[in-house]
């Protein structure tokens, strides 16, 4: 162990030498250099280009971190950057949603400008596999009563069930609690129409007459009967006849005008019993 740290002594005093000699050339000049300067030169020469290696070595190395420095802050700029983008698009987005909501506002107080309406748009939406009921933005203060017509841009949504000062409810005609009176527009044979359980798009129409011609794709229109909605409403169009073993249980499937899960905005009809003409149905 001994011998050990000895030798480990006499490494560093020749080193620290080698070291004293390299400085000493460093600022001699070659020129005057005698014979055995020369020689000495040869011999250390190599360690002074090693020191000079490691040195530049150790300066690329703090320009490394630094350029990994500055990175890393560009890199965060980036991100906030792309942050500040999406918002702005969030926002347009939005804005854009909005504009859309009041150009059907526009269009469907200029479709139906011979009626008193109330334009709204829906703040919830109760579905389920049993009912199917939305909540609009009028109510009471606004002029909405119970049983009044609510429509949309397609054809027809439900009528009211009850209000709040601000609010209403309005039960669709999707809903399985819902029966609507209605007539085909080709045969203007008299039907009814009645939610199903679990679809948002389709009426069952039941008690056809026997000797009724059921032609698909024909246009479905409340009746005016039953003292809730106006006559003249469009509700759809047949989608499937379904015959059965008895004449008397034949059914149709009608397909909803109206898209009840896009459903955004409405109308309340404030007019009772008025007979309304949908052009374009």
């Amino acid at each position: 162990m001994y011998r050990n740290k000895r030798t480990g002594t006499i490494g560093i005093i020749i080193t620290i030498f080698l070291l004293i000699l390299v400085v000493i050339l460093s600022n001699m000049n070659t020129q005057k250099m005698s014979g055995v300067e020369n020689a000495l030169a040869t011999l250390v020469m190599p360690i002074q280009n090693g020191l000079t290696y490691l040195k530049n070595k150790m300066e690329g190395n703090d320009t490394f971190f630094t350029n990994i420095s500055r990175l890393q802050e560009e890199n965060e700029e980036l991100k906030q950057k792309n942050s500040d983008l999406e918002q702005s698009l969030r926002e347009l987005e939005m804005i854009k949603s909005e504009n859309e909501i009041l150009k059907e506002y526009v269009n469907l107080k200029d479709k139906y400008k011979n009626y008193e309406t109330v334009p709204a748009y829906i703040i919830h939406k109760d579905i389920s596999n049993y009912s199917n009921v939305i909540v609009i933005n009028v109510g009471s203060s606004d002029g909405i009563e119970a049983n009044m017509t609510v429509i949309a841009d397609k054809g027809l949504v439900g009528y009211v069930l009850s209000t709040t000062e601000t609010t209403a409810k309005v039960q669709t005609i999707v809903d399985t609690a819902t029966s609507v009176s209605a007539v085909l527009n080709t045969s203007r044979e008299a039907i009814i129409l009645n939610g199903m359980q679990g679809n948002y798009t389709t009426l069952k129409a039941t008690f056809l007459p026997t000797d009724a011609s059921i032609l698909q794709n024909d246009n479905v229109e409340t009746s005016g009967l039953g003292g809730i909605y106006p006559k003249g409403i469009h509700i759809g169009t047949v989608k499937e006849m379904v015959e059965t073993k008895n004449t008397t249980d034949r059914y149709a499937y009608i397909e909803t005008a109206v898209d009840f899960k896009k459903l955004e905005t409405v109308l309340v009809i404030k007019d009772k019993g008025t007979e309304i003409s949908y052009n374009g149905f």
